[in-house]
């Protein structure tokens, strides 16, 4: 009964537009039996500037989700267009997201 995964994906963060909490999916393929996967999961602004690192680690084969708080920067984030990226071994994925206050 166990389901194996093919690839990666980064899916889209929920609710978007959101204020101040989001949560995003990401799913790290089945690469072999005790195999854990380096996998980073930053936010950065629209300038490129880094905002949050949410995943730095090493995970093993599966689906997670991550939450982002835009108010745990100090002062917290202002309004706008953000955009997270996971990034692992040769695979990078981007997306967009906005935050509405």
């Amino acid at each position: 009964n166990d389901i194996i995964i093919l690839v990666f994906s980064l899916q889209q963060n929920y609710p978007n537009p959101f204020n101040p909490t989001t949560k995003i999916k990401f799913t790290i393929p089945s690469v072999g039996a005790y195999y854990n996967t380096p996998v980073v999961l930053k936010v950065y602004d629209v300038l490129g500037n880094e905002v949050a690192t949410l995943v730095n680690e090493e995970k093993p084969a599966g689906t997670y989700e991550v939450e982002w708080n835009a108010k745990s920067a100090v002062g917290g984030l202002p309004s706008g267009v953000y955009f997270y990226s996971l990034q692992s071994n040769e695979f990078i994925q981007s997306k967009k997201a906005i935050l509405l206050k």
